[in-house]
């Protein structure tokens, strides 16, 4: 029904973090909230002597309390909570299915720029369509600023013209104009493989097809520019990889769209090389948009 945004919560830092975030999308959409804690019976070794009845009444504390510091945050926002008896990225990505968004946290790497993208929330990625969000906690965040949607700073999307981005964009100018801030569309292109064997390749066929590929890009993004024309849009088309470009521009961005291609395979989740890198090295909240 799409009519909610779900977060996942465990007690952790970063799941606070991202029950934070979560709540203050619900109220930008003005949708109800849903938190979820799967607990995963039989309990991990590391564990030992705690029964499921311990579990059950922890979980139980978790989602209250996180509940109770929601509804003194955004005393409007509808909250229920859920605690499924499953493993947590199969129960995350059944949740997620009948939600507008999953949120979920991550940790930071020490001091250093970027996710600790854990196996939970990798699984979980690729096991939904539902686009999912993974955010930093709040000591983490590289300046110290809230993590909370709904701050003025812009929107960064990665767009593909290689691809069928429209689910990509459709988040990404439907953000921007919910949260009223300016989009910055990046694409970042390479030359054919073919040019490598040229051994004197003519500086001008560069110039000529940079400048193709910026109107295949511009053409991408008009009819969303016309869907959502009080969008201030900027793009920037470059050579060079598209990941190092997101990672960079996430440096005070609010948030970070990327698409991932919906795909199966038989050794486990998989992501693209640039939705990999974004999740992994940026500063920002990062939100993974499926798409066919």
């Amino acid at each position: 029904m799409d009519d909610h945004v779900t977060a996942g919560v465990d007690g952790s830092p970063e799941s606070r973090a991202a029950a934070r975030w979560a709540a203050g999308e619900a109220v930008l959409r003005q949708v109800p909230l849903r938190l979820v804690h799967a607990v995963d019976w039989p309990l991990d070794p590391v564990f030992p002597g705690v029964g499921g009845q311990d579990a059950d009444r922890w979980a139980d504390q978790v989602l209250s309390e996180t509940a109770e510091e929601l509804r003194r945050r955004h005393p409007q926002l509808a909250i229920t909570t859920r605690c499924p008896t499953a493993r947590p990225a199969a129960a995350l990505a059944a949740e997620a299915a009948d939600a507008a968004l999953l949120v979920l946290g991550s940790r930071g790497i020490g001091g250093l720029v970027g996710f600790l993208v854990g196996s939970v929330a990798l699984s979980t990625v690729a096991a939904t369509d539902t686009p999912v969000v993974l955010v930093r906690s709040d000591d983490e965040a590289p300046d110290g600023s809230d993590t909370d949607a709904g701050a003025g700073a812009a929107i960064v999307v990665g767009v593909d013209i290689h691809e069928a981005g429209d689910r990509v964009l459709d988040f990404a100018f439907e953000e921007a104009a919910r949260r009223g801030c300016p989009l910055r569309a990046v694409h970042g292109w390479k030359l054919p493989p073919a040019y490598t064997y040229v051994p004197f390749f003519d500086p001008d066929n560069e110039r000529d097809i940079g400048r193709s590929v910026t109107r295949m890009a511009e053409d991408m993004l008009l009819p969303w520019r016309q869907k959502y024309p009080e969008v201030a849009v900027t793009s920037s088309v470059f050579r060079g990889s598209p990941g190092e470009r997101l990672v960079q521009e996430s440096r005070g961005a609010g948030l970070v769209v990327v698409g991932r291609r919906r795909r199966r395979s038989p050794l486990g989740p998989h992501l693209g090389a640039v939705a990999h890198a974004v999740l992994h090295h940026a500063a920002a909240p990062v939100a993974v948009v499926a798409h066919d």
